[in-house]
């Protein structure tokens, strides 16, 4: 009986409470007037902003079931202009509670409806809301008179360009959806949301340690934080503005894919191959429109490196900087450059693009112990890039490659016909073999010697550049052999018994003490002035021409074998000609001088040469034969005894 009478008060508290609250939601629209609303909501706007709101529209106020007061066509700053600081299409704040049971209105919150944030960077420096924040900086000041009441501006789908006068540039977020973290009671201010940029979603968060201070210019604590599909960063440290903008701290980013990022930021295409998983930290210094890192640790395709790099924005684009890395990787990025086709025999045709090389320019110096190449290795390498005005000159200081060492330069730039091409190379004390072999596709030398050339041209592909290809080059190389070849062999074999043919003699090896190349390269025809190969047992020269883009040779030379003495003649000396393709040329000795060198051929010869010799080419025949020639008076259309080619005489025999 007790309990239901306990029940049975409480329910008549709580029905007396509801109806007395109904009555004052009931009785709130005549206990508060509407425009003594609107001008206290005004007036607050101003009082924590600074700023004195536009309002062009409709007001509505609204206190129940919540009390809210809603501006259509709200704009900041100068309407005058075409284009104000910010224009809304409604601006709605939400009132608190327990203060308008008290008859007065204050804000708890502050929300701006699809609005147009407009930022406009003139040349000088100066932007449309450089007043506005002066405005805005004197109302930061404390003021004990004053106190302010909400604490946060939402921002829902809207929309903020970025213009900059100096550089004709104009960048526009959209959908943005922000939460701005005012401050009130704390000195802080802080800004979380999102917001879509070139069609990619990012969310970013700012954090400003002193709002006052960083309004006014000087130096308060800056965070910010950004990720997207493409990029995700992060920046911790300080930023001032006066006398000029200064930001220090540590930065951070990664990328899954650099050449994404780049894209994404509206920057130039980068040549096909590498510019993929991206990673950096360094320790950040931004003065004016210079960034300075350094303590760099930067990860690109799976290469790590040291040092510092310094980006400049004041009027072109410059990366300049330095670093080190313990091992380079190059295969990425030099995998995409095909100097041959597919069957590795002929030129490639395709275009050959530049593009990635503007817009930016660039002066690198890297240094590693180790750099891999797709087709090799080198050793311990210092080079320094120059990128200007599509310009890019690559020198290599010093690099320890094939044995030996690499320095010189080359320079690539676009023309009307494409590219030109400049390279100034000398390679000192290297494997000849490797070297060669990896440059050229040439295998067949061995040995210890320098190479030098001196090459330009210019062409839309690889094949164009080398029908223009005009410089000069040099060999030299001691103490190897020509592979593949046993002149030596041949010599002996040819010297014993000329018309027997050389045997197989394209394999083994052709020892040589010294060898000395001088070239000379014409609208890609090369000219050889000089080719001498000295070796114990034999000697070789050579002359002729070789075509660059046909990839062929056209030689003709002369083998000797050494005599023993160093002043005697020498003992059998042998002209030969190379023609073919340079990665398997084919060596054939001269048909005449084996015909003319042979005791039982040379009258064959002479009496070839010499028509009406008919008892010579009779006795030539019964000496080749062994069986008697015809006639004299044999008839014309009587069969005579095959005579062989020259040719066929110098077709390789089973057996001597």
């Amino acid at each position: 009986m007790i309990a239901a009478t306990g029940f049975k008060r409480l329910g008549l508290a709580v029905a007396a409470l509801v109806a007395a609250l109904s009555g004052i939601f009931a009785a709130m629209p005549l206990l508060v007037s509407t425009d003594a609303v609107r001008e206290a909501v005004k007036f607050e706007i101003r009082n924590v902003t600074g700023l004195d709101p536009v309002l062009r529209g409709k007001v509505t106020v609204s206190l129940f079931p919540t009390g809210h007061v809603s501006f259509a066509d709200v704009i900041l700053g100068d309407e005058r202009s075409g284009q104000p600081a910010l224009a809304a299409e409604r601006l709605t704040a939400r009132l608190q509670f327990f203060p308008l049971l008290v008859g007065r209105a204050e804000i708890a919150d502050v929300s701006l409806v699809r609005p147009t944030i407009a930022v406009t960077f003139e040349p000088n420096g100066r932007s449309n809301w450089s007043g506005l924040i002066e405005t805005l900086a004197r109302s930061q000041k404390p003021s004990p008179q004053e106190t302010t009441s909400f604490s946060e501006i939402r921002i829902a789908d809207g929309t903020v360009i970025v213009r900059d006068e100096a550089r004709n540039i104009t960048e526009t977020l959209n959908d943005v959806e922000m939460s701005l973290a005012w401050p009130s009671i704390s000195r802080s201010f802080g800004a979380t949301g999102r917001f879509v940029w070139r069609n990619e979603p990012v969310d970013a968060s700012l954090s400003i340690s002193d709002f006052a201070a960083a309004l006014a210019g000087a130096r308060t604590g800056l965070k910010l934080r950004i990720a997207g599909a493409p990029l995700k960063a992060a920046f911790d440290g300080a930023i001032s503005s006066r006398p000029t903008l200064k930001i220090e701290g540590t930065l951070a980013a990664d990328a899954a894919s650099l050449r994404e990022v780049l894209r994404w930021t509206g920057e130039k295409t980068l040549p096909n191959g590498g510019f993929g998983r991206f990673a950096l930290k360094a320790q950040t210094n931004v003065v004016g429109g210079t960034i300075a890192l350094t303590g760099v640790n930067i990860e690109l395709d799976g290469n790590a490196a040291e040092g510092v790099l310094t980006f400049a924005t004041d009027g072109r684009q410059t990366l300049q900087g330095t670093l080190a890395a313990d091992k380079l990787d190059l295969t990425p990025y030099v995998s995409t450059v095909r100097l041959l086709t597919a069957n590795q025999r002929e030129w490639n045709t395709g275009p050959i693009a530049l593009d990635g090389l503007h817009g930016v320019d660039l002066d690198l110096r890297m240094s590693a112990a180790q750099v891999i190449l797709s087709s090799g290795s080198l050793g311990r390498t210092a080079v320094a890039a120059n990128l200007r005005g599509g310009h890019l000159t690559v020198t290599v200081g010093e690099s320890q490659a094939f044995g030996g060492v690499i320095k010189g330069s080359f320079t690539l730039a676009s023309s009307e016909p494409g590219v030109d091409l400049k390279a100034q190379l000398q390679f000192i004390d290297v494997n000849l073999e490797n070297c060669l072999g990896q440059m050229f596709g040439f295998k067949r030398l061995e040995g210890k010697g320098n190479l030098a050339f001196a090459i330009e041209g210019s062409g839309s592909s690889v094949l164009a550049l080398t029908r223009t290809l005009n410089g000069s080059a040099s060999l030299s190389g001691k103490q190897g052999a020509l592979a593949g070849l046993n002149v030596e062999q041949l010599l002996r074999r040819l010297e014993r018994r000329p018309l027997s043919g050389g045997g197989e003699f394209r394999t083994g090896r052709t020892p040589y003490e010294r060898l000395t190349v001088t070239l000379k390269i014409a609208q890609g025809t090369v000219q050889v002035e000089e080719v001498n190969i000295e070796g114990s047992a034999v000697r070789l020269a050579l002359a002729g021409s070789a075509s660059i883009p046909a990839r062929d040779l056209d030689l003709r030379g002369t083998a000797a074998l050494v005599p023993a003495g160093a002043t005697a003649a020498p003992a059998f000396e042998l002209p030969f000609i190379v023609q073919g393709r340079w990665d398997d040329p084919i060596m054939l000795p001269d048909p005449q001088s084996l015909i003319r060198r042979s005791g039982a051929a040379a009258p064959l010869l002479d009496a070839v040469r010499a028509r009406g010799a008919r008892d010579a080419v009779r006795n030539a025949i019964e000496r080749l034969t062994g069986a008697p020639a015809a006639p004299a008076d044999t008839p014309a259309n009587t069969p005579a005894l095959p005579v062989a080619e020259p040719a066929q005489a110098l077709q390789p025999q089973k057996s001597e």
